[in-house]
C-alpha cells in the first residue's frame, strides 16, 4: 500500500511539472491586434504642470513631507503594425514622450490608480474607465533615491527612504478600443526597434522597454 501511494504521488508530481511549462508559456504570450482595429478621437486639452527643475524639486519635497514615498504607475500598451510590436506613447510639445499613467493617490492600489490615470489620459475623463483593458504584471520598477532628477532601475542598498518609485505594468488591449486623447497630446505607435537604447529621444525608462519585454512572445493577430 505504501509503495502504491508513493508511486501515485510521483505520477501526480510528474503530471504537475509537465503542466507548469504550458502555464508559464501561456502567461508570457501576448496577443497583439493591428493598430487599424483601434479608433482615436480628441477632447479638450489636459492641464500640464509647466515647471523648471527647481520648482519640481520643491513640489517633490512638499509632497514627500505630506505623504511620504511618491508612487507612479505607467502602462505599456502594445499594438501590431507591419508585423512588429509597437508601444503607444503620448507625445507632448513634439519632444516629450510619456507612457500613459501618473501618480497614485494616498492608499490607492496600483491597479485602481492605473485604471484611473488611463481614463484621465485616454478616455473622456477620469470617471469613465477605459473598458476592456487588462492590467497585467509589473515588468519594471525605477527608484528616485533623493530629490534629484535621476531615477535608477534598482534601489541602492544605502538608501532607506527613497523619494519616488515608478512602476511599469503590461496592459493588454482588447480586439477593438476607442481612445480619446487630449488635444495637446498626440498618441503615437512607436516600434520597439526604435525605442531600443534610444535614451536621448525617449528617456532612460521608455528606452529600456524592449529589454523588459524580451521574455514575452507576441502573437500577431489578424482581424
Amino acid at each position: 500500500m505504501g509503495e502504491e501511494a508513493r508511486a501515485l504521488d510521483m505520477e501526480e508530481t510528474s503530471e504537475e511539472n509537465t503542466r507548469r511549462p504550458n502555464h508559464v508559456v501561456h502567461d508570457l504570450m501576448v496577443d497583439l491586434y493591428p493598430l487599424s482595429s483601434y479608433y482615436f478621437s480628441s477632447r479638450d486639452d489636459l492641464r500640464v504642470k509647466d515647471e523648471i527643475i527647481s520648482d519640481r524639486v520643491i513640489r517633490l519635497k512638499s509632497n514627500y513631507a505630506a505623504h511620504g514615498l511618491r508612487t507612479c504607475v505607467e502602462a505599456v500598451l502594445l499594438v501590431e503594425l507591419f508585423k512588429h510590436p509597437h508601444v503607444l506613447l503620448l507625445q507632448y510639445r513634439n519632444s516629450i514622450f510619456k507612457l500613459a499613467g501618473g501618480r497614485l493617490r494616498p492608499r490607492e492600489s496600483d491597479v485602481e490608480g492605473l485604471k484611473r490615470k488611463l481614463a484621465s489620459k485616454l478616455s473622456v475623463n477620469e470617471n469613465v474607465v477605459v473598458p476592456g483593458l487588462v492590467v497585467g504584471e509589473c515588468i519594471g520598477m525605477w527608484w528616485r533615491p533623493n530629490f534629484e532628477t535621476l531615477m535608477y532601475p534598482f534601489l541602492p542598498p544605502n538608501v532607506k527612504h527613497p523619494k519616488e518609485c515608478t512602476k511599469l505594468f503590461l496592459v493588454r488591449l482588447p480586439v477593438h478600443q476607442q481612445f480619446v486623447v487630449p488635444k495637446n497630446f498626440k498618441l503615437l505607435a512607436v516600434p520597439l526597434c526604435q525605442l531600443h537604447e534610444n535614451e536621448k529621444t525617449y528617456g532612460p525608462i521608455i528606452s529600456q522597454i524592449p529589454k523588459l519585454l524580451s521574455k514575452f512572445s507576441f502573437n500577431m493577430m489578424e482581424i
